[in-house]
């Protein structure tokens, strides 16, 4: 424990941001570094606890009291690698994960909780700064081959652990980069794409192959890779997003969030913009949705120059606070203002649209919308919901996006390809306990197989799926699992 009294002495700081102003006209990422003395005295607020709660919020089993505790005593070396020893690419969550590891920090329970998150950012980005972060090429080849089809958190996850187990990996991608969400789902300000590319350099170095332009199940047939490699893991993501089936859902103006936000990305990134471009500027933008997809719709509409930006939720709007349905340690369904809301946003909950409003020549140019009245169950959770008679009305709208999530994975080409039995949820279906799907050899991580989740959810399933798929090549396996993270004791 760093030091004992720092939780009483020192209270929750973020780093800076750069203003509104400046930050909507560019792309890149706007939080600064905090400076030693302030990351000195965040890492100090972490009390050691008797039982660390945020151990199991965090998804990875993060060793966080540990590295800490190294972080006070700028022992970068020892906080870099308790912090590796779970997580992959804490370059990735340390910027874009929602922390459930701090919703069930201790000191939490009645005070700002500890700045897990940024302090997790801040040792991976010294260890680059310092020459600690380094490839690790396994010493000895098993002389087995494994294809990962997907190169998303979850793929790049589970090719990085089944690399350091020896197997020879290859990652196989359907875009033209490797980083699947992250790179084309990901808006830049909240995450850059040479950090993808600094991580996806350091595991090729490591003795990973990846292969672009690679479609599976389009230009590359999944009975070949069935063939040619020994196992073969699922990271393909859920993909198929839900659709608003309403009056006017044809009109030229209404469009899924991702095609939206992968344009803006590839267009950052200089590479090819698919599809007639999709720009916000000068228009009235209604972002149907009020998650976090949403919220990057809204964060780069602003940033287009839209003429006025509306976010809708049809769900009522969440407590400001934690109630007496959301305890320490949950995870609490609390409102949340990003920081594309903070660059402006008009937001609504309880709302329904009705109708896609447009003119004569088929372009979108309105919403019909209605009011919501929810009742609420014993357990404080929405239940059904009435429209509020009288309250129906239209509101100018050149341009919506649907980011109402994600429904399962696409199944044309290689799914169907494989004949794979899937869940009552539609998707892949293989057991947490072994990963393993239908057919025997073949694996699925991620989105994929649990449905729409965290990026830290993804980098989760990446490590216990190669633990798996290891052990079905070798008959056991040496590569750490979650279960054993708390185990660490390698200092």
């Amino acid at each position: 424990m760093g030091k004992p009294t720092g939780f009483m002495e020192f209270t929750r700081e973020l780093p800076k941001k750069a203003d509104v102003k400046s930050r909507v006209k560019h792309y890149n990422e706007f939080v600064e570094r905090l400076p030693e003395n302030k990351l000195n005295e965040q890492s100090a607020r972490c009390m050691n606890c008797g039982v660390p709660f945020c151990h199991s919020g965090c998804p990875l089993g993060n060793v966080i009291p540990e590295f800490n505790d190294a972080v006070y005593r700028k022992d970068w070396q020892e906080a870099y690698e308790v912090l590796t020893s779970t997580n992959n690419f804490p370059e990735f969550t340390g910027r874009i994960c929602p922390a459930p590891c701090e919703s069930a920090c201790v000191l939490g329970i009645n005070q700002p909780p500890v700045a897990i998150e940024e302090i997790e950012k801040h040792i991976i980005e010294i260890a680059f700064d310092k020459g600690l972060v380094k490839a690790k090429v396994p010493r000895v080849r098993t002389g087995k081959k494994v294809a990962v089809i997907g190169s998303g958190p979850a793929g790049l996850a589970a090719a990085a652990q089944l690399n350091y187990a020896g197997h020879l990996v290859t990652v196989f991608e359907r875009d033209d980069k490797p980083g699947g969400l992250l790179r084309y789902g990901i808006p830049d300000f909240k995450l850059e794409k040479w950090v993808i590319d600094r991580r996806v350099a350091l595991m090729e170095e490591e003795g990973v192959t990846f292969q672009c332009n690679a479609n599976v199940g389009v230009n590359i047939s999944i009975n070949d890779i069935l063939r040619e490699f020994n196992a073969v893991v699922l990271a393909g993501g859920s993909t198929i997003p839900r659709d608003l089936t309403i009056p006017g859902r044809e009109l030229k103006g209404v469009h899924y969030a991702m095609d939206f936000l992968k344009q803006q990305n590839q267009r950052v990134g200089k590479s090819k913009v698919e599809g007639e471009d999709i720009l916000a500027t000068g228009k009235h933008v209604v972002v149907i949705g009020g998650g976090d997809t949403g919220s990057d719709c809204v964060g780069t509409s602003n940033r287009h120059g839209a003429k006025s930006v509306t976010q809708l939720e049809l769900m009522p709007k969440p407590a400001a606070d934690r109630t007496p349905f959301m305890p320490w340690p949950t995870y609490p369904m609390i409102l949340k203002t990003s920081t594309s809301h903070e660059e402006g946003a008009d937001r609504h909950w309880a709302i329904a649209t009705k109708e896609f409003i447009g003119d004569d020549k088929g372009n979108l140019k309105g919403l019909k919308l209605v009011d919501l009245t929810w009742s609420f169950g014993e357990d404080g959770r929405p239940g059904r919901f009435v429209e509020v008679a009288g309250s129906e009305r239209t509101v100018p709208c050149d341009l919506a996006f649907l980011a109402m999530g994600f429904l399962h994975p696409q199944y044309k080409g290689m799914l169907e390809d494989l004949s794979i039995e899937t869940d009552e949820r539609g998707n892949v279906k293989a057991t947490e306990k072994a990963y393993q799907t239908s057919i025997p050899k073949v694996f699925a991580a991620g989105d994929m197989r649990r449905g729409q989740s965290l990026v830290v959810w993804a980098i989760s399933e990446g490590r216990e799926c190669a633990r798996k798929v290891d052990e079905f090549l070798m008959g056991a396996s040496h590569l750490e699992s979650k279960d054993h993270s708390l185990m660490y004791l390698s200092y």
